[in-house]
């Protein structure tokens, strides 16, 4: 029904309402026999009485409303309509109106208040009453049996949304919750069954075949958890997202989606106060190096968000530039793009760049990162980490550029890579040109990025999907993960903190290990680890640490503003060293081999040794992760 009809049909139920509702107003206080006298003032009357409610009824909504969906907000602005309208035809009554009738008594009035009041608000509910009386839940064993796990106000959301979206298609035949206050109470006719740790018994049962995570605040570890509890079966199993895309209680079948690998994580996901920190990013001239990498073009995405003058694509790959380039044209066409096919490396093409656009703020995420091709080509790691970074920070520098921001990462904690080792020199080189410049320089250290070019996420579904193995280094290698997303508001979050020279790390809550990882991923995909899809142990690779760091002994951290965001305190730099290896730079003294380039990084740290590939003893291996 289109809305117009819908609307003149209410208006013509709501005329015939008011006048019945006065005409009982007499019924009732003239105990069912209405003097004619009264009835002619009631014939008067209702001339003047119905057009004021049906625009009080217009001023306050009632009109636009979905009564399908009619609560107390609804009932709230019912009242204030009637009360509004009787208000204004009571004054008419006494002090302008005067007609051939006797005035009507007060206890009239009031009666036609309250009748007003049940009869327009009791038709809205009426509809929405006999709607969920039509739509009460499947319960009858026909359609899919369905698990709620949640018996909070959002798993009684859930049900209600699928009641209107699925019913028939699906059978809820009961919730699950920890809370023990809620065990046999039965919510919307459904019985609470157990707690969590029932859920392998009920699925076996009650031949459930999907289980649907309606705890938005429930955290990685948990979900972990019931994903193992559910997938010993071949139970499907769908989630609500995290409490922060539940926007006051609008939860819609649409939310509900597939449990991903995001889900697993051992902590809930960082939100940054991006539209209170973010105002240096607004109006300025922003350079992202690196633009069309994983981080980058997060970067770029969420810049453009604060509107920035221009927004400068800088990446030695014109494929990523274009694509980056392309999307963000189509997001945003008033904001000005400027892509640039450059390499860090290339000091005079940098050199144009700041020359030509004065860029304000960096944020500088060119890099070499993958770990086992660097142990390859140690001397790339140097030119590109070390070198591009002085590159580009020096010019910030030399054009008074506000702050520059270079994304760093774990592995720069006690390296064992040339990767980390590189990243760690670069720490030292900005830290170093903080002190003696007006720029702001800052680094920010995060974990593994899910789904990143390269990373194992991508890895292990191509594995996935070619039908395995999915191939684990070891069985206990452990990482620390987070999203794409949120990596990159930290990196803006830090611009915000920066007064400079820190180096900002994430509390990332518990790290995760990478077998684990691998099940999981497996099962999510639809399969059974070790039957249908092998796991299958390569040993470390070179420059790979068993865990990850956020932080040296030496440095330990202090709070900042942010919740989840640390400072690590300040750690002796040695300037003869960083100046020596600045020099070197200039005058392009770089290490041609992994013998050179492990002299560089000894002079740092003393205690970093080139791996060696070792013979891999997959036995053991196995023998460990059984």
């Amino acid at each position: 029904m289109c809305k117009s009809v819908r609307v003149f049909l209410l208006v013509i139920i709501d005329v015939i309402l008011v006048n019945f509702a006065l005409y009982g107003s007499l019924l009732l206080r003239f105990d069912g026999i209405i003097p004619l006298q009264y009835m002619e003032s009631y014939q008067e009357l209702t001339v003047i009485f119905t057009p004021i409610f049906i625009c009080s009824f217009l001023y306050f909504g009632l009109y636009n409303r979905l009564w399908k969906y009619a609560s107390i907000g609804e009932l709230l602005a019912v009242f204030y309509a009637v009360t509004v309208s009787s208000l204004i035809n009571i004054s008419l009554a006494y002090f302008v109106i005067r007609g051939s009738g006797l005035p009507l008594p007060r206890t009239v009035l009031l009666l036609n208040w309250v009748l007003n009041i049940f009869f327009i608000g009791g038709s809205r509910l009426i509809w929405r009453l006999l709607r969920d009386r039509t739509l009460r839940f499947n319960n009858s064993g026909e359609g899919e049996p369905t698990l709620i796990v949640g018996a909070g106000d959002t798993g009684v959301m859930v049900v209600k949304e699928l009641q209107r979206h699925y019913n028939g298609e699906l059978c809820i035949v009961g919730f699950v919750d920890d809370d023990l206050n809620k065990q046999k109470a039965q919510i919307l006719g459904i019985s609470v069954l157990g707690t969590i740790k029932s859920i392998p018994e009920l699925i076996i049962e009650m031949d459930i075949q999907e289980v649907i995570l309606a705890i938005p605040s429930m955290e990685g570890a948990e979900i972990r958890k019931i994903v193992d509890l559910c997938q010993k079966t071949d139970v499907k199993i769908r989630i609500l997202p995290g409490v922060y895309d539940l926007v006051e209680e609008n939860v819609t079948v649409n939310h509900i989606r597939e449990v991903q690998v995001e889900d697993l994580l051992g902590r809930d996901p960082i939100k940054a106060d991006l539209e209170a920190i973010s105002g240096y990013l607004h109006g300025q001239v922003v350079l992202v190096t690196g633009a069309g990498g994983s981080i980058g073009s997060e970067l770029c995405r969420q810049i453009m968000q604060f509107v920035p003058r221009q927004l400068l694509l800088l990446d030695v790959c014109e494929n990523n530039v274009y694509d980056i380039e392309m999307e963000l044209r189509e997001a945003d066409p008033a904001i000005e793009i400027i892509p640039l096919v450059k390499d860090v490396r290339d000091k005079e093409a940098i050199e144009n760049v700041f020359d030509k656009y004065h860029p304000q703020v960096i944020f500088h995420a060119a890099a070499h990162k993958h770990v086992p091709l660097m142990e390859a080509n140690p001397e790339e790691a140097i030119k590109n980490n070390v070198r591009g970074t002085y590159n580009v920070a020096s010019i910030a520098n030399q054009y008074s550029s506000k702050k520059f921001v270079l994304i760093s990462t774990d592995k720069a904690v006690n390296p064992t890579s040339v990767m980390g080792a590189s990243k760690r020199l670069a720490e030292m080189v900005i830290q170093y040109m903080d002190i003696a410049s007006e720029t702001n320089y800052v680094a920010v250290r995060f974990g593994n990025v899910l789904d990143s070019r390269g990373s194992v996420i991508p890895l292990f579904k191509k594995q996935i999907a070619s039908g395995g193995p999915v191939t684990v280094t070891h069985p206990e290698m452990v990482r620390y993960f987070m999203t794409i997303p949120e990596a990159v508001e930290l990196v803006i979050q830090a611009g915000s903190l920066a007064k400079g020279g820190e180096i900002f790390v994430l509390d990332m809550g518990e790290p995760v290990k990478i077998l684990d990882l691998a099940n999981s991923l497996i099962k999510l995909s639809g399969f059974k680890p070790g039957k249908d899809i092998e796991i299958a142990f390569t040993g470390i690779r070179p420059g790979e640490k068993l865990y990850e760091e956020l932080l040296t002994a030496a440095e330990g951290v202090n709070a900042t503003s942010h919740t989840r965001i640390f400072v690590a305190k300040p750690n002796g730099l040695n300037f003869k060293l960083i100046e020596e290896l600045i020099h070197n730079i200039n005058n392009k003294i770089l290490p041609k081999d992994y013998i050179e380039t492990e002299r560089i990084i000894k002079k740092f740290i003393p205690n970093f040794h080139y791996f060696q590939v070792k013979e891999v003893d997959k036995d053991k291996l196995n023998q460990l992760s059984s």
